[in-house]
């Protein structure tokens, strides 16, 4: 059981599910120490030479037009927490030059509610952590919701070569207020890239909803082509990362084949389906693409002999009907062949999703929390034992980028959030 704000139906009915409020973030999130800070925020000289340290070291936290300079425009006081927040002035444009020890919208300091946010990761319930560690629920629920309005590429990816050029893509089914609806799902160097809620699985849908992660992608490098997507064979699927990306390759899971066969006939045919697994993995295991076409045609051929029951040998017959989009992964280094990648998060996503009754209120509102929950992943600190083995590298996005810029966990997230994770803007405000 999971807490989750209880708004009337009659409220929730006047509201569009799509309703957005047009907004450009145009807060830059830089790290500070805290106590540095405090004594710096009121001397423009001192705030402006601490300022340009992180300007030349991370330039991609910042504007474009940075590199021609800044006025420091005025200072702002922060109500909830006492303290002031310094703006300045880029092209004509102000900016907010938040601390990365500050949360957004100035909620509360990042060391007071980052053990919390940790354990949203494990989908410890927002009642409990209100329970632990005060506030109330709606306080939790909103910090989360927060993280979601970020560009989920432009946080997760600091270097535009680092975009992935394989990608895994597949749909987690869920519900809102009992609706069907489905979360569009990116998945790329063992992160998170792209969670989107679309209220049906037609290809407009989807492609509406991959289309997201597209814009995001596109904002860090607007020349961005994947070369590949592995999907689990679903026409629409298919049919929307092609409207997307023309020269994209769409590989179809071979781990799907085998599962579609296996929870048939596993049981009912037990002693064939062994026999017919080995074969399948053998398949698999060809070292070529001639030689995985040939297997797979030996296959096919061996258990129409056999009169084996149609639940294992159609699977079979469509899996050598569509050879080309089986084999192509032989022609793509890197490329995957199995939806592996996708399926591990999509597990995690399950759980969280279950542990949360599902999606409430609107569609909007899903969207941020599963878009928070993803960045929280990203982010997160893995098991020590993972971080021992990846070199000190504490989550998916430190090992994807090499790099961190603060200790904390919470506080790497902020600052690679800076202007929103965008670098030219959102396409699409949340």
């Amino acid at each position: 059981m999971d807490w989750r704000p209880d708004h009337k139906k009659e409220r929730a009915n006047k509201i569009p599910a799509n309703e957005s409020t047009p907004c450009v973030n145009r807060t830059i999130t830089v790290p500070f120490d805290q106590e540095k800070y405090l004594k710096i925020i009121n001397d423009p000289s001192l705030f402006r030479k601490d300022l340009d340290i992180v300007i030349k070291t991370n330039p991609e936290l910042f504007p474009q037009g940075i590199e021609m300079g800044y006025l420091m425009k005025d200072i702002r006081p922060c109500k909830k927490l006492k303290m002031d927040i310094r703006r300045i002035e880029v092209d004509g444009i102000p900016y907010t030059v938040r601390p990365s020890f500050v949360m957004p919208y100035g909620t509360a300091f990042t060391d007071d509610v980052e053990k919390a946010v940790f354990l949203r990761k494990f989908d410890v319930p927002f009642w409990a952590l209100s329970h632990v560690f005060g506030k109330d629920p709606m306080f939790w629920y909103r910090i989360e919701r927060s993280l979601g309005r970020n560009s989920i590429v432009g946080t997760t990816i600091k270097d535009p070569k680092l975009l992935p050029e394989h990608l895994s893509a597949d749909e987690k089914h869920s519900r809102l207020r009992g609706e069907k609806v489905y979360v569009a799902t990116t998945v790329g160097n063992q992160c998170i890239l792209g969670a989107s809620v679309s209220e049906s699985a037609t290809e407009t849908g989807l492609t509406e909803a991959y289309g997201k992660f597209k814009a995001e992608a596109c904002d860090v490098d607007p020349a961005y082509a994947p070369k590949s997507v592995n999907t689990d064979g679903w026409k629409a699927t298919m049919n929307a990362w092609k409207t997307l990306f023309t020269s994209i390759f769409v590989i179809c899971c071979f781990l799907h084949v085998f599962i579609k066969i296996r929870d048939r006939s596993g049981k009912k045919y037990r002693a064939i389906f062994n026999t017919v697994a080995d074969k399948i993995w053998d398949c698999y295991r060809a070292g070529s693409k001639s030689s995985f076409s040939q297997r797979v045609r030996r296959l096919y051929e061996w258990v129409k002999e056999q009169q084996v029951p149609d639940a294992i040998l159609k699977p079979i017959q469509k899996l050598k009907d569509n050879l080309p989009r089986y084999s192509k992964a032989y022609d793509l280094p890197g490329s995957h062949r199995t939806s592996n990648m996708v399926d591990r998060l999509l597990q995690r996503m399950d759980r969280h999703l279950f542990s949360t009754l599902y999606f409430h209120w609107n569609l909007k509102s899903s969207e941020l929390s599963i878009r928070g929950w993803a960045l929280i992943y990203n982010f997160a600190p893995c098991n020590p034992r993972t971080v021992k083995k990846h070199k000190g590298w504490q989550s998916p996005a430190e090992r994807l980028n090499q790099f961190r810029y603060h200790e904390n966990w919470l506080q790497n997230l902020l600052i690679s959030a800076s202007l929103g994770g965008f670098r030219n803007g959102p396409p699409n405000p949340l």
